[in-house]
Protein backbone atom coordinates (compact mmCIF):
# COMPACT_ATOMS: atom_id res chain seq x y z
CA UNK A 1 0.00 0.00 0.00
CA UNK A 2 1.20 3.10 -0.76
CA UNK A 3 1.56 5.81 1.62
CA UNK A 4 1.52 8.71 -1.06
CA UNK A 5 -1.16 6.96 -2.55
CA UNK A 6 -3.56 7.15 0.71
CA UNK A 7 -2.13 10.63 1.64
CA UNK A 8 -3.71 12.06 -1.93
CA UNK A 9 -6.91 10.34 -1.17
CA UNK A 10 -7.49 11.27 2.05
CA UNK A 11 -6.74 14.97 1.20
CA UNK A 12 -9.54 14.47 -1.66
CA UNK A 13 -12.04 13.16 0.90
CA UNK A 14 -11.57 15.59 3.47
CA UNK A 15 -11.56 18.34 0.49
CA UNK A 16 -14.55 17.09 -0.33
CA UNK A 17 -16.38 17.27 3.09
CA UNK A 18 -15.84 13.35 3.49
CA UNK A 19 -13.54 13.94 6.84
CA UNK A 20 -14.83 11.04 8.18
CA UNK A 21 -13.40 9.26 5.12
CA UNK A 22 -10.59 10.66 5.47
CA UNK A 23 -9.21 9.82 8.64
CA UNK A 24 -10.34 6.08 7.86
CA UNK A 25 -7.83 6.51 4.85
CA UNK A 26 -5.33 8.36 6.33
CA UNK A 27 -5.43 5.99 9.38
CA UNK A 28 -4.88 3.06 7.05
CA UNK A 29 -2.34 4.07 5.18
CA UNK A 30 -0.58 4.42 8.82
CA UNK A 31 -1.43 0.75 9.96
CA UNK A 32 0.14 -0.26 6.47
CA UNK A 33 3.40 1.27 7.17
CA UNK A 34 3.77 1.59 11.06
CA UNK A 35 1.40 -1.05 12.16
CA UNK A 36 -1.73 -0.41 14.42
CA UNK A 37 0.37 0.59 17.51
CA UNK A 38 3.00 3.04 15.84
CA UNK A 39 1.19 6.02 15.18
CA UNK A 40 -1.19 8.75 17.36
CA UNK A 41 -4.70 10.15 16.44
CA UNK A 42 -2.75 13.78 16.05
CA UNK A 43 -0.98 11.50 13.20
CA UNK A 44 -3.72 10.49 11.20
CA UNK A 45 -5.42 13.82 11.51
CA UNK A 46 -2.04 14.93 9.89
CA UNK A 47 -1.95 12.78 7.53
CA UNK A 48 -5.53 13.49 6.84
CA UNK A 49 -4.58 17.48 6.75
CA UNK A 50 -6.86 18.25 9.25
CA UNK A 51 -6.02 19.96 12.76
CA UNK A 52 -5.38 17.94 15.81
CA UNK A 53 -9.17 18.37 16.76
CA UNK A 54 -10.84 17.88 13.85
CA UNK A 55 -10.95 14.03 14.18
CA UNK A 56 -12.84 14.30 17.17
CA UNK A 57 -16.25 15.23 15.22
CA UNK A 58 -16.45 11.85 14.40
CA UNK A 59 -14.33 9.62 16.39
CA UNK A 60 -14.20 9.46 20.25
CA UNK A 61 -10.77 8.98 20.10
CA UNK A 62 -7.57 6.55 18.49
CA UNK A 63 -9.50 3.45 19.36
CA UNK A 64 -12.88 4.11 18.11
CA UNK A 65 -10.76 5.31 14.84
CA UNK A 66 -9.24 1.83 14.58
CA UNK A 67 -12.47 0.30 15.61
CA UNK A 68 -13.82 1.28 12.52
CA UNK A 69 -11.14 0.32 10.38
CA UNK A 70 -11.57 -3.52 11.45
CA UNK A 71 -15.09 -3.26 11.41
CA UNK A 72 -14.73 -2.80 7.96
CA UNK A 73 -11.87 -4.82 7.70
CA UNK A 74 -14.10 -7.69 8.88
CA UNK A 75 -17.15 -6.66 6.42
CA UNK A 76 -14.77 -7.35 3.92
CA UNK A 77 -13.25 -10.48 5.24
CA UNK A 78 -17.02 -11.66 5.76
CA UNK A 79 -17.87 -10.96 1.71
CA UNK A 80 -14.42 -12.57 0.54
CA UNK A 81 -15.24 -15.41 2.96
CA UNK A 82 -19.04 -16.11 1.70
CA UNK A 83 -17.89 -15.99 -1.99
CA UNK A 84 -15.51 -18.61 -1.57
CA UNK A 85 -17.61 -21.11 0.10
CA UNK A 86 -20.56 -20.29 -1.99
CA UNK A 87 -22.73 -23.13 -0.02
CA UNK A 88 -20.49 -25.29 -0.29
CA UNK A 89 -20.85 -25.77 -4.29
CA UNK A 90 -19.73 -27.83 -6.07
CA UNK A 91 -18.62 -29.91 -2.99
CA UNK A 92 -18.04 -29.56 0.50
CA UNK A 93 -14.45 -30.24 0.01
CA UNK A 94 -13.46 -28.42 -3.17
CA UNK A 95 -15.57 -25.26 -1.44
CA UNK A 96 -13.36 -25.39 1.85
CA UNK A 97 -10.36 -25.06 -0.03
CA UNK A 98 -11.54 -22.47 -1.64
CA UNK A 99 -12.22 -21.02 1.91
CA UNK A 100 -8.64 -21.53 3.23
CA UNK A 101 -7.02 -19.79 -0.11
CA UNK A 102 -9.68 -16.70 0.57
CA UNK A 103 -8.42 -16.67 4.37
CA UNK A 104 -4.75 -16.78 3.43
CA UNK A 105 -5.44 -13.99 -0.04
CA UNK A 106 -7.24 -11.51 2.39
CA UNK A 107 -4.11 -11.37 4.68
CA UNK A 108 -1.83 -10.81 1.44
CA UNK A 109 -4.07 -8.35 -0.19
CA UNK A 110 -5.45 -6.53 3.13
CA UNK A 111 -2.50 -6.43 5.65
CA UNK A 112 -3.17 -3.15 7.02
CA UNK A 113 -6.91 -4.08 7.44
CA UNK A 114 -5.81 -7.59 9.12
CA UNK A 115 -3.52 -5.81 11.61
CA UNK A 116 -6.56 -3.89 12.27
CA UNK A 117 -8.47 -7.16 12.78
CA UNK A 118 -6.13 -9.21 14.87
CA UNK A 119 -3.18 -6.67 16.34
CA UNK A 120 -4.31 -3.88 17.28
CA UNK A 121 -5.04 -5.11 20.75
CA UNK A 122 -8.38 -3.51 20.91
CA UNK A 123 -11.08 -5.43 22.94
CA UNK A 124 -13.54 -7.01 20.01
CA UNK A 125 -16.66 -5.60 22.50
CA UNK A 126 -15.38 -2.22 22.39
CA UNK A 127 -18.31 -1.60 19.87
CA UNK A 128 -21.23 -3.28 18.80
CA UNK A 129 -21.07 -3.09 15.57
CA UNK A 130 -17.31 -4.68 15.40
CA UNK A 131 -18.10 -7.26 17.58
CA UNK A 132 -21.41 -8.41 14.80
CA UNK A 133 -18.82 -7.58 11.83
CA UNK A 134 -16.39 -10.36 13.00
CA UNK A 135 -18.95 -12.43 14.62
CA UNK A 136 -20.46 -12.87 10.93
CA UNK A 137 -17.45 -13.30 9.61
CA UNK A 138 -16.46 -16.31 12.28
CA UNK A 139 -20.05 -17.42 11.61
CA UNK A 140 -18.62 -18.63 7.30
CA UNK A 141 -16.16 -20.57 9.07
CA UNK A 142 -18.28 -22.44 10.81
CA UNK A 143 -21.11 -23.25 8.71
CA UNK A 144 -18.47 -24.81 6.87
CA UNK A 145 -17.59 -26.80 10.13
CA UNK A 146 -21.21 -27.84 10.55
CA UNK A 147 -21.52 -28.87 6.51
CA UNK A 148 -17.84 -30.87 7.54
CA UNK A 149 -19.27 -32.24 10.55
CA UNK A 150 -22.21 -33.83 8.78
CA UNK A 151 -19.61 -36.12 6.53
CA UNK A 152 -18.29 -38.45 9.24
CA UNK A 153 -18.16 -41.69 8.55
CA UNK A 154 -20.82 -43.97 9.99
CA UNK A 155 -19.26 -45.57 13.11
CA UNK A 156 -17.31 -42.58 13.66
CA UNK A 157 -17.93 -40.16 16.50
CA UNK A 158 -18.91 -36.52 15.39
CA UNK A 159 -17.02 -33.75 16.72
CA UNK A 160 -18.79 -30.56 17.93
CA UNK A 161 -19.02 -28.05 14.82
CA UNK A 162 -17.86 -25.58 17.06
CA UNK A 163 -14.92 -27.31 18.02
CA UNK A 164 -13.35 -27.83 14.20
CA UNK A 165 -14.32 -24.33 13.44
CA UNK A 166 -11.94 -23.13 15.99
CA UNK A 167 -9.14 -25.86 15.13
CA UNK A 168 -9.39 -24.36 11.31
CA UNK A 169 -10.02 -20.98 12.42
CA UNK A 170 -7.02 -21.27 14.48
CA UNK A 171 -4.65 -23.28 11.65
CA UNK A 172 -5.84 -20.98 8.92
CA UNK A 173 -4.93 -17.60 11.15
CA UNK A 174 -1.58 -19.27 11.81
CA UNK A 175 -0.62 -19.78 8.27
CA UNK A 176 -2.00 -16.34 7.01
CA UNK A 177 -0.15 -14.64 10.18
CA UNK A 178 3.14 -16.19 9.76
CA UNK A 179 3.87 -16.84 5.76
CA UNK A 180 0.91 -15.48 3.50
CA UNK A 181 1.09 -11.87 4.73
CA UNK A 182 1.49 -8.98 1.82
CA UNK A 183 4.04 -7.03 4.20
CA UNK A 184 7.58 -6.95 6.30
CA UNK A 185 6.33 -9.19 8.92
CA UNK A 186 5.60 -12.33 6.25
CA UNK A 187 8.20 -15.23 7.06
CA UNK A 188 10.01 -17.19 3.92
CA UNK A 189 8.40 -20.59 3.48
CA UNK A 190 9.94 -23.62 0.89
CA UNK A 191 6.39 -23.93 -0.18
CA UNK A 192 3.41 -22.01 -0.84
CA UNK A 193 1.03 -20.84 1.88
CA UNK A 194 -1.53 -22.45 0.05
CA UNK A 195 0.12 -25.49 -0.01
CA UNK A 196 1.14 -25.86 3.64
CA UNK A 197 -2.51 -24.96 5.23
CA UNK A 198 -4.07 -27.16 2.65
CA UNK A 199 -1.53 -30.14 4.04
CA UNK A 200 -2.49 -29.46 7.69
CA UNK A 201 -6.39 -29.36 7.23
CA UNK A 202 -6.32 -32.45 5.27
CA UNK A 203 -4.10 -34.44 7.72
CA UNK A 204 -6.59 -32.81 10.54
CA UNK A 205 -9.76 -34.15 9.04
CA UNK A 206 -7.89 -37.60 7.86
CA UNK A 207 -7.04 -37.56 11.81
CA UNK A 208 -10.93 -37.45 12.69
CA UNK A 209 -11.76 -40.49 9.67
CA UNK A 210 -13.11 -37.86 6.96
CA UNK A 211 -13.12 -39.49 3.63
CA UNK A 212 -10.76 -36.68 2.17
CA UNK A 213 -9.00 -38.97 -0.47
CA UNK A 214 -11.74 -37.72 -3.39
CA UNK A 215 -14.33 -35.29 -3.87
CA UNK A 216 -17.29 -36.61 -2.00
CA UNK A 217 -19.92 -36.88 -4.78
CA UNK A 218 -23.14 -39.04 -4.17
CA UNK A 219 -25.28 -39.21 -1.23
CA UNK A 220 -22.47 -39.38 1.27
CA UNK A 221 -22.23 -35.74 0.91
CA UNK A 222 -24.50 -33.20 2.31
CA UNK A 223 -24.20 -30.75 -0.07
CA UNK A 224 -25.06 -33.35 -2.88
CA UNK A 225 -28.60 -33.54 -1.17
CA UNK A 226 -29.87 -30.10 -0.37
CA UNK A 227 -28.24 -26.41 -1.59
CA UNK A 228 -29.17 -25.11 1.54
CA UNK A 229 -26.01 -24.65 4.09
CA UNK A 230 -26.51 -24.81 7.46
CA UNK A 231 -27.73 -22.20 9.60
CA UNK A 232 -25.25 -19.81 10.55
CA UNK A 233 -24.73 -19.39 14.73
CA UNK A 234 -28.27 -18.13 16.01
CA UNK A 235 -28.85 -14.65 17.05
CA UNK A 236 -28.03 -13.66 20.53
CA UNK A 237 -24.98 -13.13 22.27
CA UNK A 238 -21.84 -14.61 20.18
CA UNK A 239 -20.07 -17.71 21.54
CA UNK A 240 -16.77 -17.19 18.39
CA UNK A 241 -13.68 -16.71 18.98
CA UNK A 242 -14.08 -12.76 18.30
CA UNK A 243 -16.97 -12.28 20.78
CA UNK A 244 -17.92 -13.19 24.14
CA UNK A 245 -17.78 -16.73 25.74
CA UNK A 246 -21.13 -17.95 26.56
Amino acid sequence: MSWRKEQRRAERGYHHGNLKEALLQAALGLIAEKGPGGFTFADAARMAGVSPAAPYRHFRDRDELLSSIAQRGFEQFEAQLTEAWDDGRPDTVTAFERLGKAYLAFAHNEPAFYSAMFESGLPVDLSPTLQAASERAFGVIRAAAERLAAMVPPGMPRPPAMMMALHIWSMSHGVASLFARGDQARRKLPMSAEDLLEAEVLIYLRGLGFPTDRRPSGPSDPSAKTATPPPLPPAGPPAGPWGTPK
